[in-house]
C-alpha cells in the first residue's frame, strides 16, 4: 500500500549547519522517511528524496524531468533562475545529443594532459603563499586562483578575465545574496562575453575545449548550435570553477581540523585519491537545490506515491550519509573503500567535469601536505564563515599559519 506525502509541517530547506564543519542535524534523522516535504527559499514546496537507492532510481526515471520551466514547478529562489533556459532542453533526447557531443570533446585524455600543468600551477601558487604575508588565506592563495586558472586554460578563456568571471559566478549562483536586478545584470554580461568568446574561437580555433566543442560533430554530422555552445561554455565555466574552488577550500579545512590524517597523507601519498573521495562524500558544498526536478507522471518512491506535477529534490547530502551504503556514515575515513558517493550526481546528468575536479583536488591536496607539514588554521574552525547566501556554501576565508 502506498501513501501520498503531505506538505504539513514542511521544514525549511536548505538545512542549516550547526557549525563550520558539522553536517545539518536533520541529516541524521530524515532517512526515517523516504520522502520529506520541505519549503524552499522561494517559499515554494518540494519533496526531498532522502535515501541513496531511491535517489539513483529517481535520477534514472524517464518520468522525472529536469525542465524547471514547466508551469507549477517549484522555484529554487524568487530572484534567480540559475541554469533554467527555455531554449535548452535538459531532458532526452535533446540533452542526450548535447551530452554526447560534449563528452566527445571533454575527454579523460584532455583532462589528464592538464595534470603536469596543474602541478606546476599549484607549485607556483604555494611559492607565492610562502613568500607572502602571514597568515595567508587558502582561498585567495590556492583554491580560487587554481580552479579558475585551470578552467580558463581548459576552455581557452584569457586568464586576465578571471576576476570578471569570479564576480559573475558569485551573482549567478546566488540564492539570497543579491537582488534579482543584480543577478540579471551579471547574467547578461556573462552571456555577452561568452558569445564574443565563442565567435572568436570559431574564427580562430585553438587547442582548447571551446574549439573542440565547435569542431565536434554527431553521427548525423550536426554539431552544437551557437546557442548551445554559449550555454555549455557558461555551464562548464561556472560549475568547473566555483564548485571545485569551494570543494578544495572545504576539503583543506576538514583536513587541517584532523592533523593526524594530514600526517597519514604525508607518509602514505597513495591515500590521497581515497581521501579526496571521502572529502567529496562528506563535504558536499551546500544543499541539493540544484537537483530540483519535476515529476511528469505518478511515481512511487520508497512506498510513497508522488503525484504528477510534484517538485522533488534528490538529496545528495542525505544519500551520501545513508548507512545502508556507507558503514558508519558520519565517520570521516580516508581509507574508506567502495566509496560510491553521488556528489557528482548519477545517470545522464553525471557531472561532465568530475574528472577535472578530482584531478585538481588530488594535485592540490598532495602538494599542500608535502609542502607545508606545519600548516594549521590561524583561527578556531568555529570562526570560519561560510557563504550562506549562495548555492555553493564555501568558506569565505581560510586563514592559515605554518
Amino acid at each position: 500500500m502506498t501513501m501520498s506525502p503531505t506538505s504539513t509541517g514542511a521544514c525549511p530547506y536548505p538545512f542549516k549547519r550547526p557549525s563550520a564543519l558539522e553536517q545539518p542535524q536533520e541529516l541524521r534523522t530524515i532517512r526515517r522517511d523516504p520522502v520529506v516535504p520541505v519549503t524552499l527559499p522561494s517559499g515554494d514546496r518540494a519533496l526531498l528524496i532522502t535515501r541513496y537507492a531511491d535517489l539513483r532510481s529517481v535520477l534514472s526515471d524517464e518520468r522525472v524531468s529536469r525542465d524547471l520551466t514547466r508551469p507549477g514547478t517549484a522555484r529554487m529562489t524568487k530572484d534567480n533562475v540559475m541554469f533554467q533556459d527555455p531554449h535548452i532542453s535538459p531532458d532526452p533526447p535533446e540533452h542526450t545529443r548535447m551530452r554526447r557531443l560534449i563528452t566527445k570533446a571533454f575527454t579523460p585524455r584532455r583532462v589528464e594532459e592538464l595534470r603536469p600543468r596543474t602541478e606546476k600551477v599549484v607549485a607556483g601558487l604555494l611559492d607565492a603563499m610562502e613568500a607572502g604575508p602571514r597568515p595567508g588565506d587558502l582561498n585567495e592563495a590556492l583554491a580560487f586562483p587554481l580552479t579558475i586558472r585551470m578552467t580558463c586554460e581548459l576552455l581557452g578563456v584569457p586568464i586576465e578575465d578571471q576576476d570578471r568571471f569570479r564576480a559573475w559566478t558569485d551573482h549567478f549562483l546566488s540564492v539570497s545574496r543579491f537582488t534579482g536586478e543584480e543577478i540579471g545584470r551579471a547574467r547578461g554580461e556573462l552571456i555577452a562575453y561568452v558569445q564574443e568568446l565563442v565567435a572568436a574561437k570559431r574564427a580562430e580555433p585553438g587547442d582548447d575545449l571551446i574549439s573542440a566543442m565547435i569542431a565536434v560533430q554527431d553521427d548525423d554530422t550536426s554539431g552544437l548550435s551557437e546557442y548551445e555552445l554559449v550555454y555549455w561554455t557558461m555551464l562548464l565555466l561556472i560549475a568547473g570553477y566555483e564548485t571545485t574552488a569551494g570543494q578544495l577550500g572545504s576539503s583543506m579545512v576538514m583536513m587541517l581540523d584532523r592533523p593526524q590524517d594530514m600526517a597519514r597523507l604525508r607518509d602514505r601519498p597513495e591515500l590521497v585519491p581515497p581521501a579526496v573521495e571521502e572529502l567529496l562524500r562528506l563535504q558536499v558544498m551546500g544543499s541539493s537545490l540544484s537537483m530540483l526536478r519535476y515529476v511528469k507522471e505518478d511515481i512511487e518512491v520508497g512506498g510513497v506515491l508522488i503525484p504528477a506535477g510534484s517538485s522533488i529534490i534528490p538529496s545528495i547530502e542525505s544519500a551520501n550519509m545513508d548507512p545502508e551504503v556507507f558503514p558508519s556514515p558520519e565517520t570521516f575515513d580516508i581509507t574508506r573503500k567502495d566509496n560510491h558517493h553521488v556528489t557528482f550526481s548519477t545517470g545522464i546528468h553525471f557531472c561532465a567535469g568530475a574528472a577535472l575536479a578530482r584531478m585538481e583536488l588530488q594535485v592540490a591536496l598532495d602538494a599542500v601536505v608535502r609542502r607545508f607539514p606545519g600548516l594549521r588554521l590561524a583561527v578556531p574552525v568555529e570562526e570560519l564563515p561560510r557563504n550562506e547566501g549562495a548555492l555553493i556554501q564555501n568558506f569565505l576565508r581560510i586563514p592559515v599559519e605554518w
